[in-house]
């Protein structure tokens, strides 16, 4: 060997052993991102933000989503995954307070965009988008490469379990503590509904001049653009919601011709703009009348690819014996279209190199929902399919017909449980005269069916003509409506 090629193999190796020592330590175990991200969780958990339903339902969802991403880093053999954009409110405790009490103050709204391939980078993004300290990183030991590449992801959860001494250090306040508090404090319905129903009934009456305004503008904008439906994407007050469609009825004043491209489209008003899995028109709240007529001009486009994608659920559906593709509510109002079509595009092709030999109607009457946070198929407790996008096809197959029986009673009791939350909040409306009955997303329709049950028995004089939202805390929200939860003491 040459003096030139011993050289060129002894840099060869080197560059080799600084690679791994970098990889070493960038890599980061499930367990050490967890306690990174500690002071993080402590100030976007949910549980934090009980008298503020909005910034409660923007945390749990971002965090469901964040936990999936750095679930898919974890993977052994994971590539770089799509860029993602968050948004958390984060509680301000400076000097060990807690200002989340506060109506007006106690949190700020932060969205950052994550693009990282490795779970390392990715904390430390998080904590500096959120202006978190990252010095407690300095003495996590780094995770070696066999490791790395061999153990199953850590699911990422967010729940803080600290030592009681953490809390007495720092003099914030314990959430397990306080939570279990207010469940031995916790008020019972009626004596609840004495103390806050001339508040609700006066907040009530104050927002129906606004709510009619509301009911106007929607009826208006989508009688003029042929508008399908509006939506809000958060739980935005009376006021808030009326600033958004005045926002779009002055744009449509300005500039009639851009609107005629939303026509026979859903409208939403959400946390960014573009449109979503759905099919609906998204248009970002932060964004300005610029931002929304650049999206107006690319949706026959956006169409196109929604046609595309419902062309290949179609496919799919034939492939696999008849289950149907379906969106979740949350996912499919939040997955951009490009996002969507990409994953079916590619389950779809996978599909086709297997090559399988489904019977046509064997699955018939199930649905499936694809997952990129998974690795491996399951059944939902609703009786969906949850299948990762980068499905083994014939492992998948063998999963389908094997748990397809179970999937059907559990389908079916879906079905009857709907039916029978569907007649006990009629039932409720009409006897107990409330204007309007709904419930969360985090109360099923068995917890909805007993509460609606225990309200017909009470019969509380003091709902009638009121918004009621069956949820898991009691509080007044800023137009009189009343959330009460569902497991509501005698």
């Amino acid at each position: 060997m040459s003096l030139c090629s011993a050289l060129r193999c002894t840099i060869r190796l080197k560059r080799k052993h600084v690679a791994a020592r970098l990889v070493q330590q960038r890599a980061l175990s499930g367990a050490e991102a967890v306690t990174a991200l500690r002071p993080f969780y402590f100030a976007v958990h949910p549980d934090f933000f009980g008298q503020h339903p909005k910034e409660r339902e923007v945390n749990e969802n971002s965090l469901k989503r964040l936990n999936g991403y750095l679930e898919n880093l974890q993977r052994p053999g994971a590539r770089s995954v799509q860029p993602m954009k968050l948004t958390f409110y984060v509680r301000d405790t400076k000097d060990g307070e807690d200002q989340v009490d506060d109506l007006n103050a106690g949190f700020r709204p932060v969205s950052f965009t994550l693009q990282s391939s490795d779970v390392l980078s990715a904390v430390v993004n998080v904590l500096r988008s959120c202006s978190l300290p990252v010095e407690h990183m300095k003495g996590l030991s780094p995770q070696s490469p066999q490791r790395s590449s061999t153990a199953a992801p850590q699911s990422f959860y967010r729940p803080i379990k600290w030592d009681k001494s953490y809390y007495s250090f720092t003099g914030f306040r314990d959430p397990e503590q306080e939570l279990q508090q207010a469940k031995r404090v916790e008020p019972t319905l009626s004596l609840w509904l004495r103390n806050n129903e001339p508040e609700a009934t006066k907040k009530h009456k104050a927002s129906l001049p606004r709510r009619d305004e509301l009911d106007r503008l929607k009826t208006e904008l989508c009688h003029k653009f042929s508008l399908t439906d509006i939506r809000w994407q958060r739980s935005w007050g009376v006021s808030h919601r009326c600033c958004q469609l005045q926002s779009l009825s002055r744009l449509s004043l300005q500039s009639p011709e851009a609107l005629v491209h939303l026509q026979g489209h859903t409208v939403v008003f959400a946390d960014e703009s573009g449109m979503n899995a759905s099919g609906h028109v998204m248009l970002g709240t932060m964004d300005v009348h610029h931002q929304w007529l650049k999206l107006m001009e690319r949706v026959p486009s956006l169409r196109g690819l929604q046609q595309q994608s419902e062309w290949l659920k179609e496919r799919i559906s034939l492939l696999l014996g008849g289950a149907v593709v379906l969106l979740p509510d949350r996912l499919g109002s939040e997955q951009p279209i490009a996002e969507h079509y990409s994953s079916l595009n590619t389950f779809h092709k996978t599909l086709l190199s297997a090559r399988l030999r489904v019977h046509p109607r064997s699955l018939q009457g199930l649905s499936l929902v694809l997952d990129n946070s998974r690795s491996l198929p399951s059944l939902h407790k609703l009786g969906h399919f949850l299948i990762p996008v980068t499905s083994d096809p014939p492992t998948l197959q063998t999963f389908l017909q094997s748990h397809a029986p179970e999937a059907r009673q559990r389908t079916q009791l879906r079905l009857q449980l709907k039916q029978e939350e569907d007649a006990a909040v009629q039932r409720c409306l009409v006897s107990l005269s409330l204007r309007s009955l709904t419930n969360e997303p985090s109360v099923s329709s068995a917890q909805m069916s007993q509460c609606c049950g225990r309200l017909l028995e009470l019969r509380p004089p003091l709902l009638q003509g009121l918004n009621l939202r069956v949820s898991r805390y009691y509080s007044v929200l800023q137009d009189g409506d009343l959330c009460v939860p569902w497991d509501w003491k005698n």
